[in-house]
Formats: structure tokens, sequence, C-alpha cells
């Protein structure tokens, strides 16, 4: 379900971490693109995979590891990494950890 429009979200409370999983919410959804929230748990992570456009990953909450074309770069709460289209990546949950992702299709 997407953010309501005109309406205060504080950003890191609007998905909750379930043990064991990854949970996600669409905030936004247009043709040029997505945004969508992530909590990781500990150890949970995204397998490596590509995307046809760039990605921008932000942390709000704890720690990860976002390896892109096989370099890992560590980031935490308060850092963003830019993912590039067409290059592999993944995402590892170092501990419990949130995200906000957001994809431009363009």
């Amino acid at each position: 379900m997407e953010t309501s429009p005109a309406e205060v979200s504080r950003t890191v409370d609007l998905v909750a971490y379930q043990p064991g999983s990854v949970v996600s919410r669409i905030v936004l959804k247009r043709a040029a693109g997505n945004v969508t929230l992530f909590a990781f748990d500990a150890g949970q992570e995204l397998s490596e995979h590509t995307a046809p456009y760039d990605a921008l990953v932000q942390v709000l909450d704890g720690e990860a590891e976002v390896t892109i074309a096989g370099q890992p770069h560590r980031l935490r709460a308060g850092e963003l990494i830019l993912m590039p289209a067409n290059r592999p990546h993944a995402v590892r949950a170092l501990a419990r950890f949130k995200m906000l992702l957001t994809m431009i299709r363009s």
C-alpha cells in the first residue's frame, strides 16, 4: 500500500522487522520509478541480481553490506549508495537494518 499524499510519516516506522524475514512496503509506485522500504532481520539478504535501472539505497537503521560487481560496501544508518544499472548487486543485513530503495526508470 502506498503512502497517503499530504500525510506526514516517520520513514523508519513505516515498515517493521519480522524475525527471519525481509519485509517490504511500497511507498510510491509510478511509471517513472518506485520507492520501497525494506526491513531485514540480521543475516537476511537479497541474493545477487541485476536491474535495468539505477537504484539508490539509503540505510535508515542498522547496518548492511551492499555488494556491487563483487565489491562489498559496508553501510550504516544515514549512509547511501547508488547501485548502477546492469551491474550485479546484492544486499545482506550485518545486523537488523532498514533501507529506502529508490529506482528511477530512465
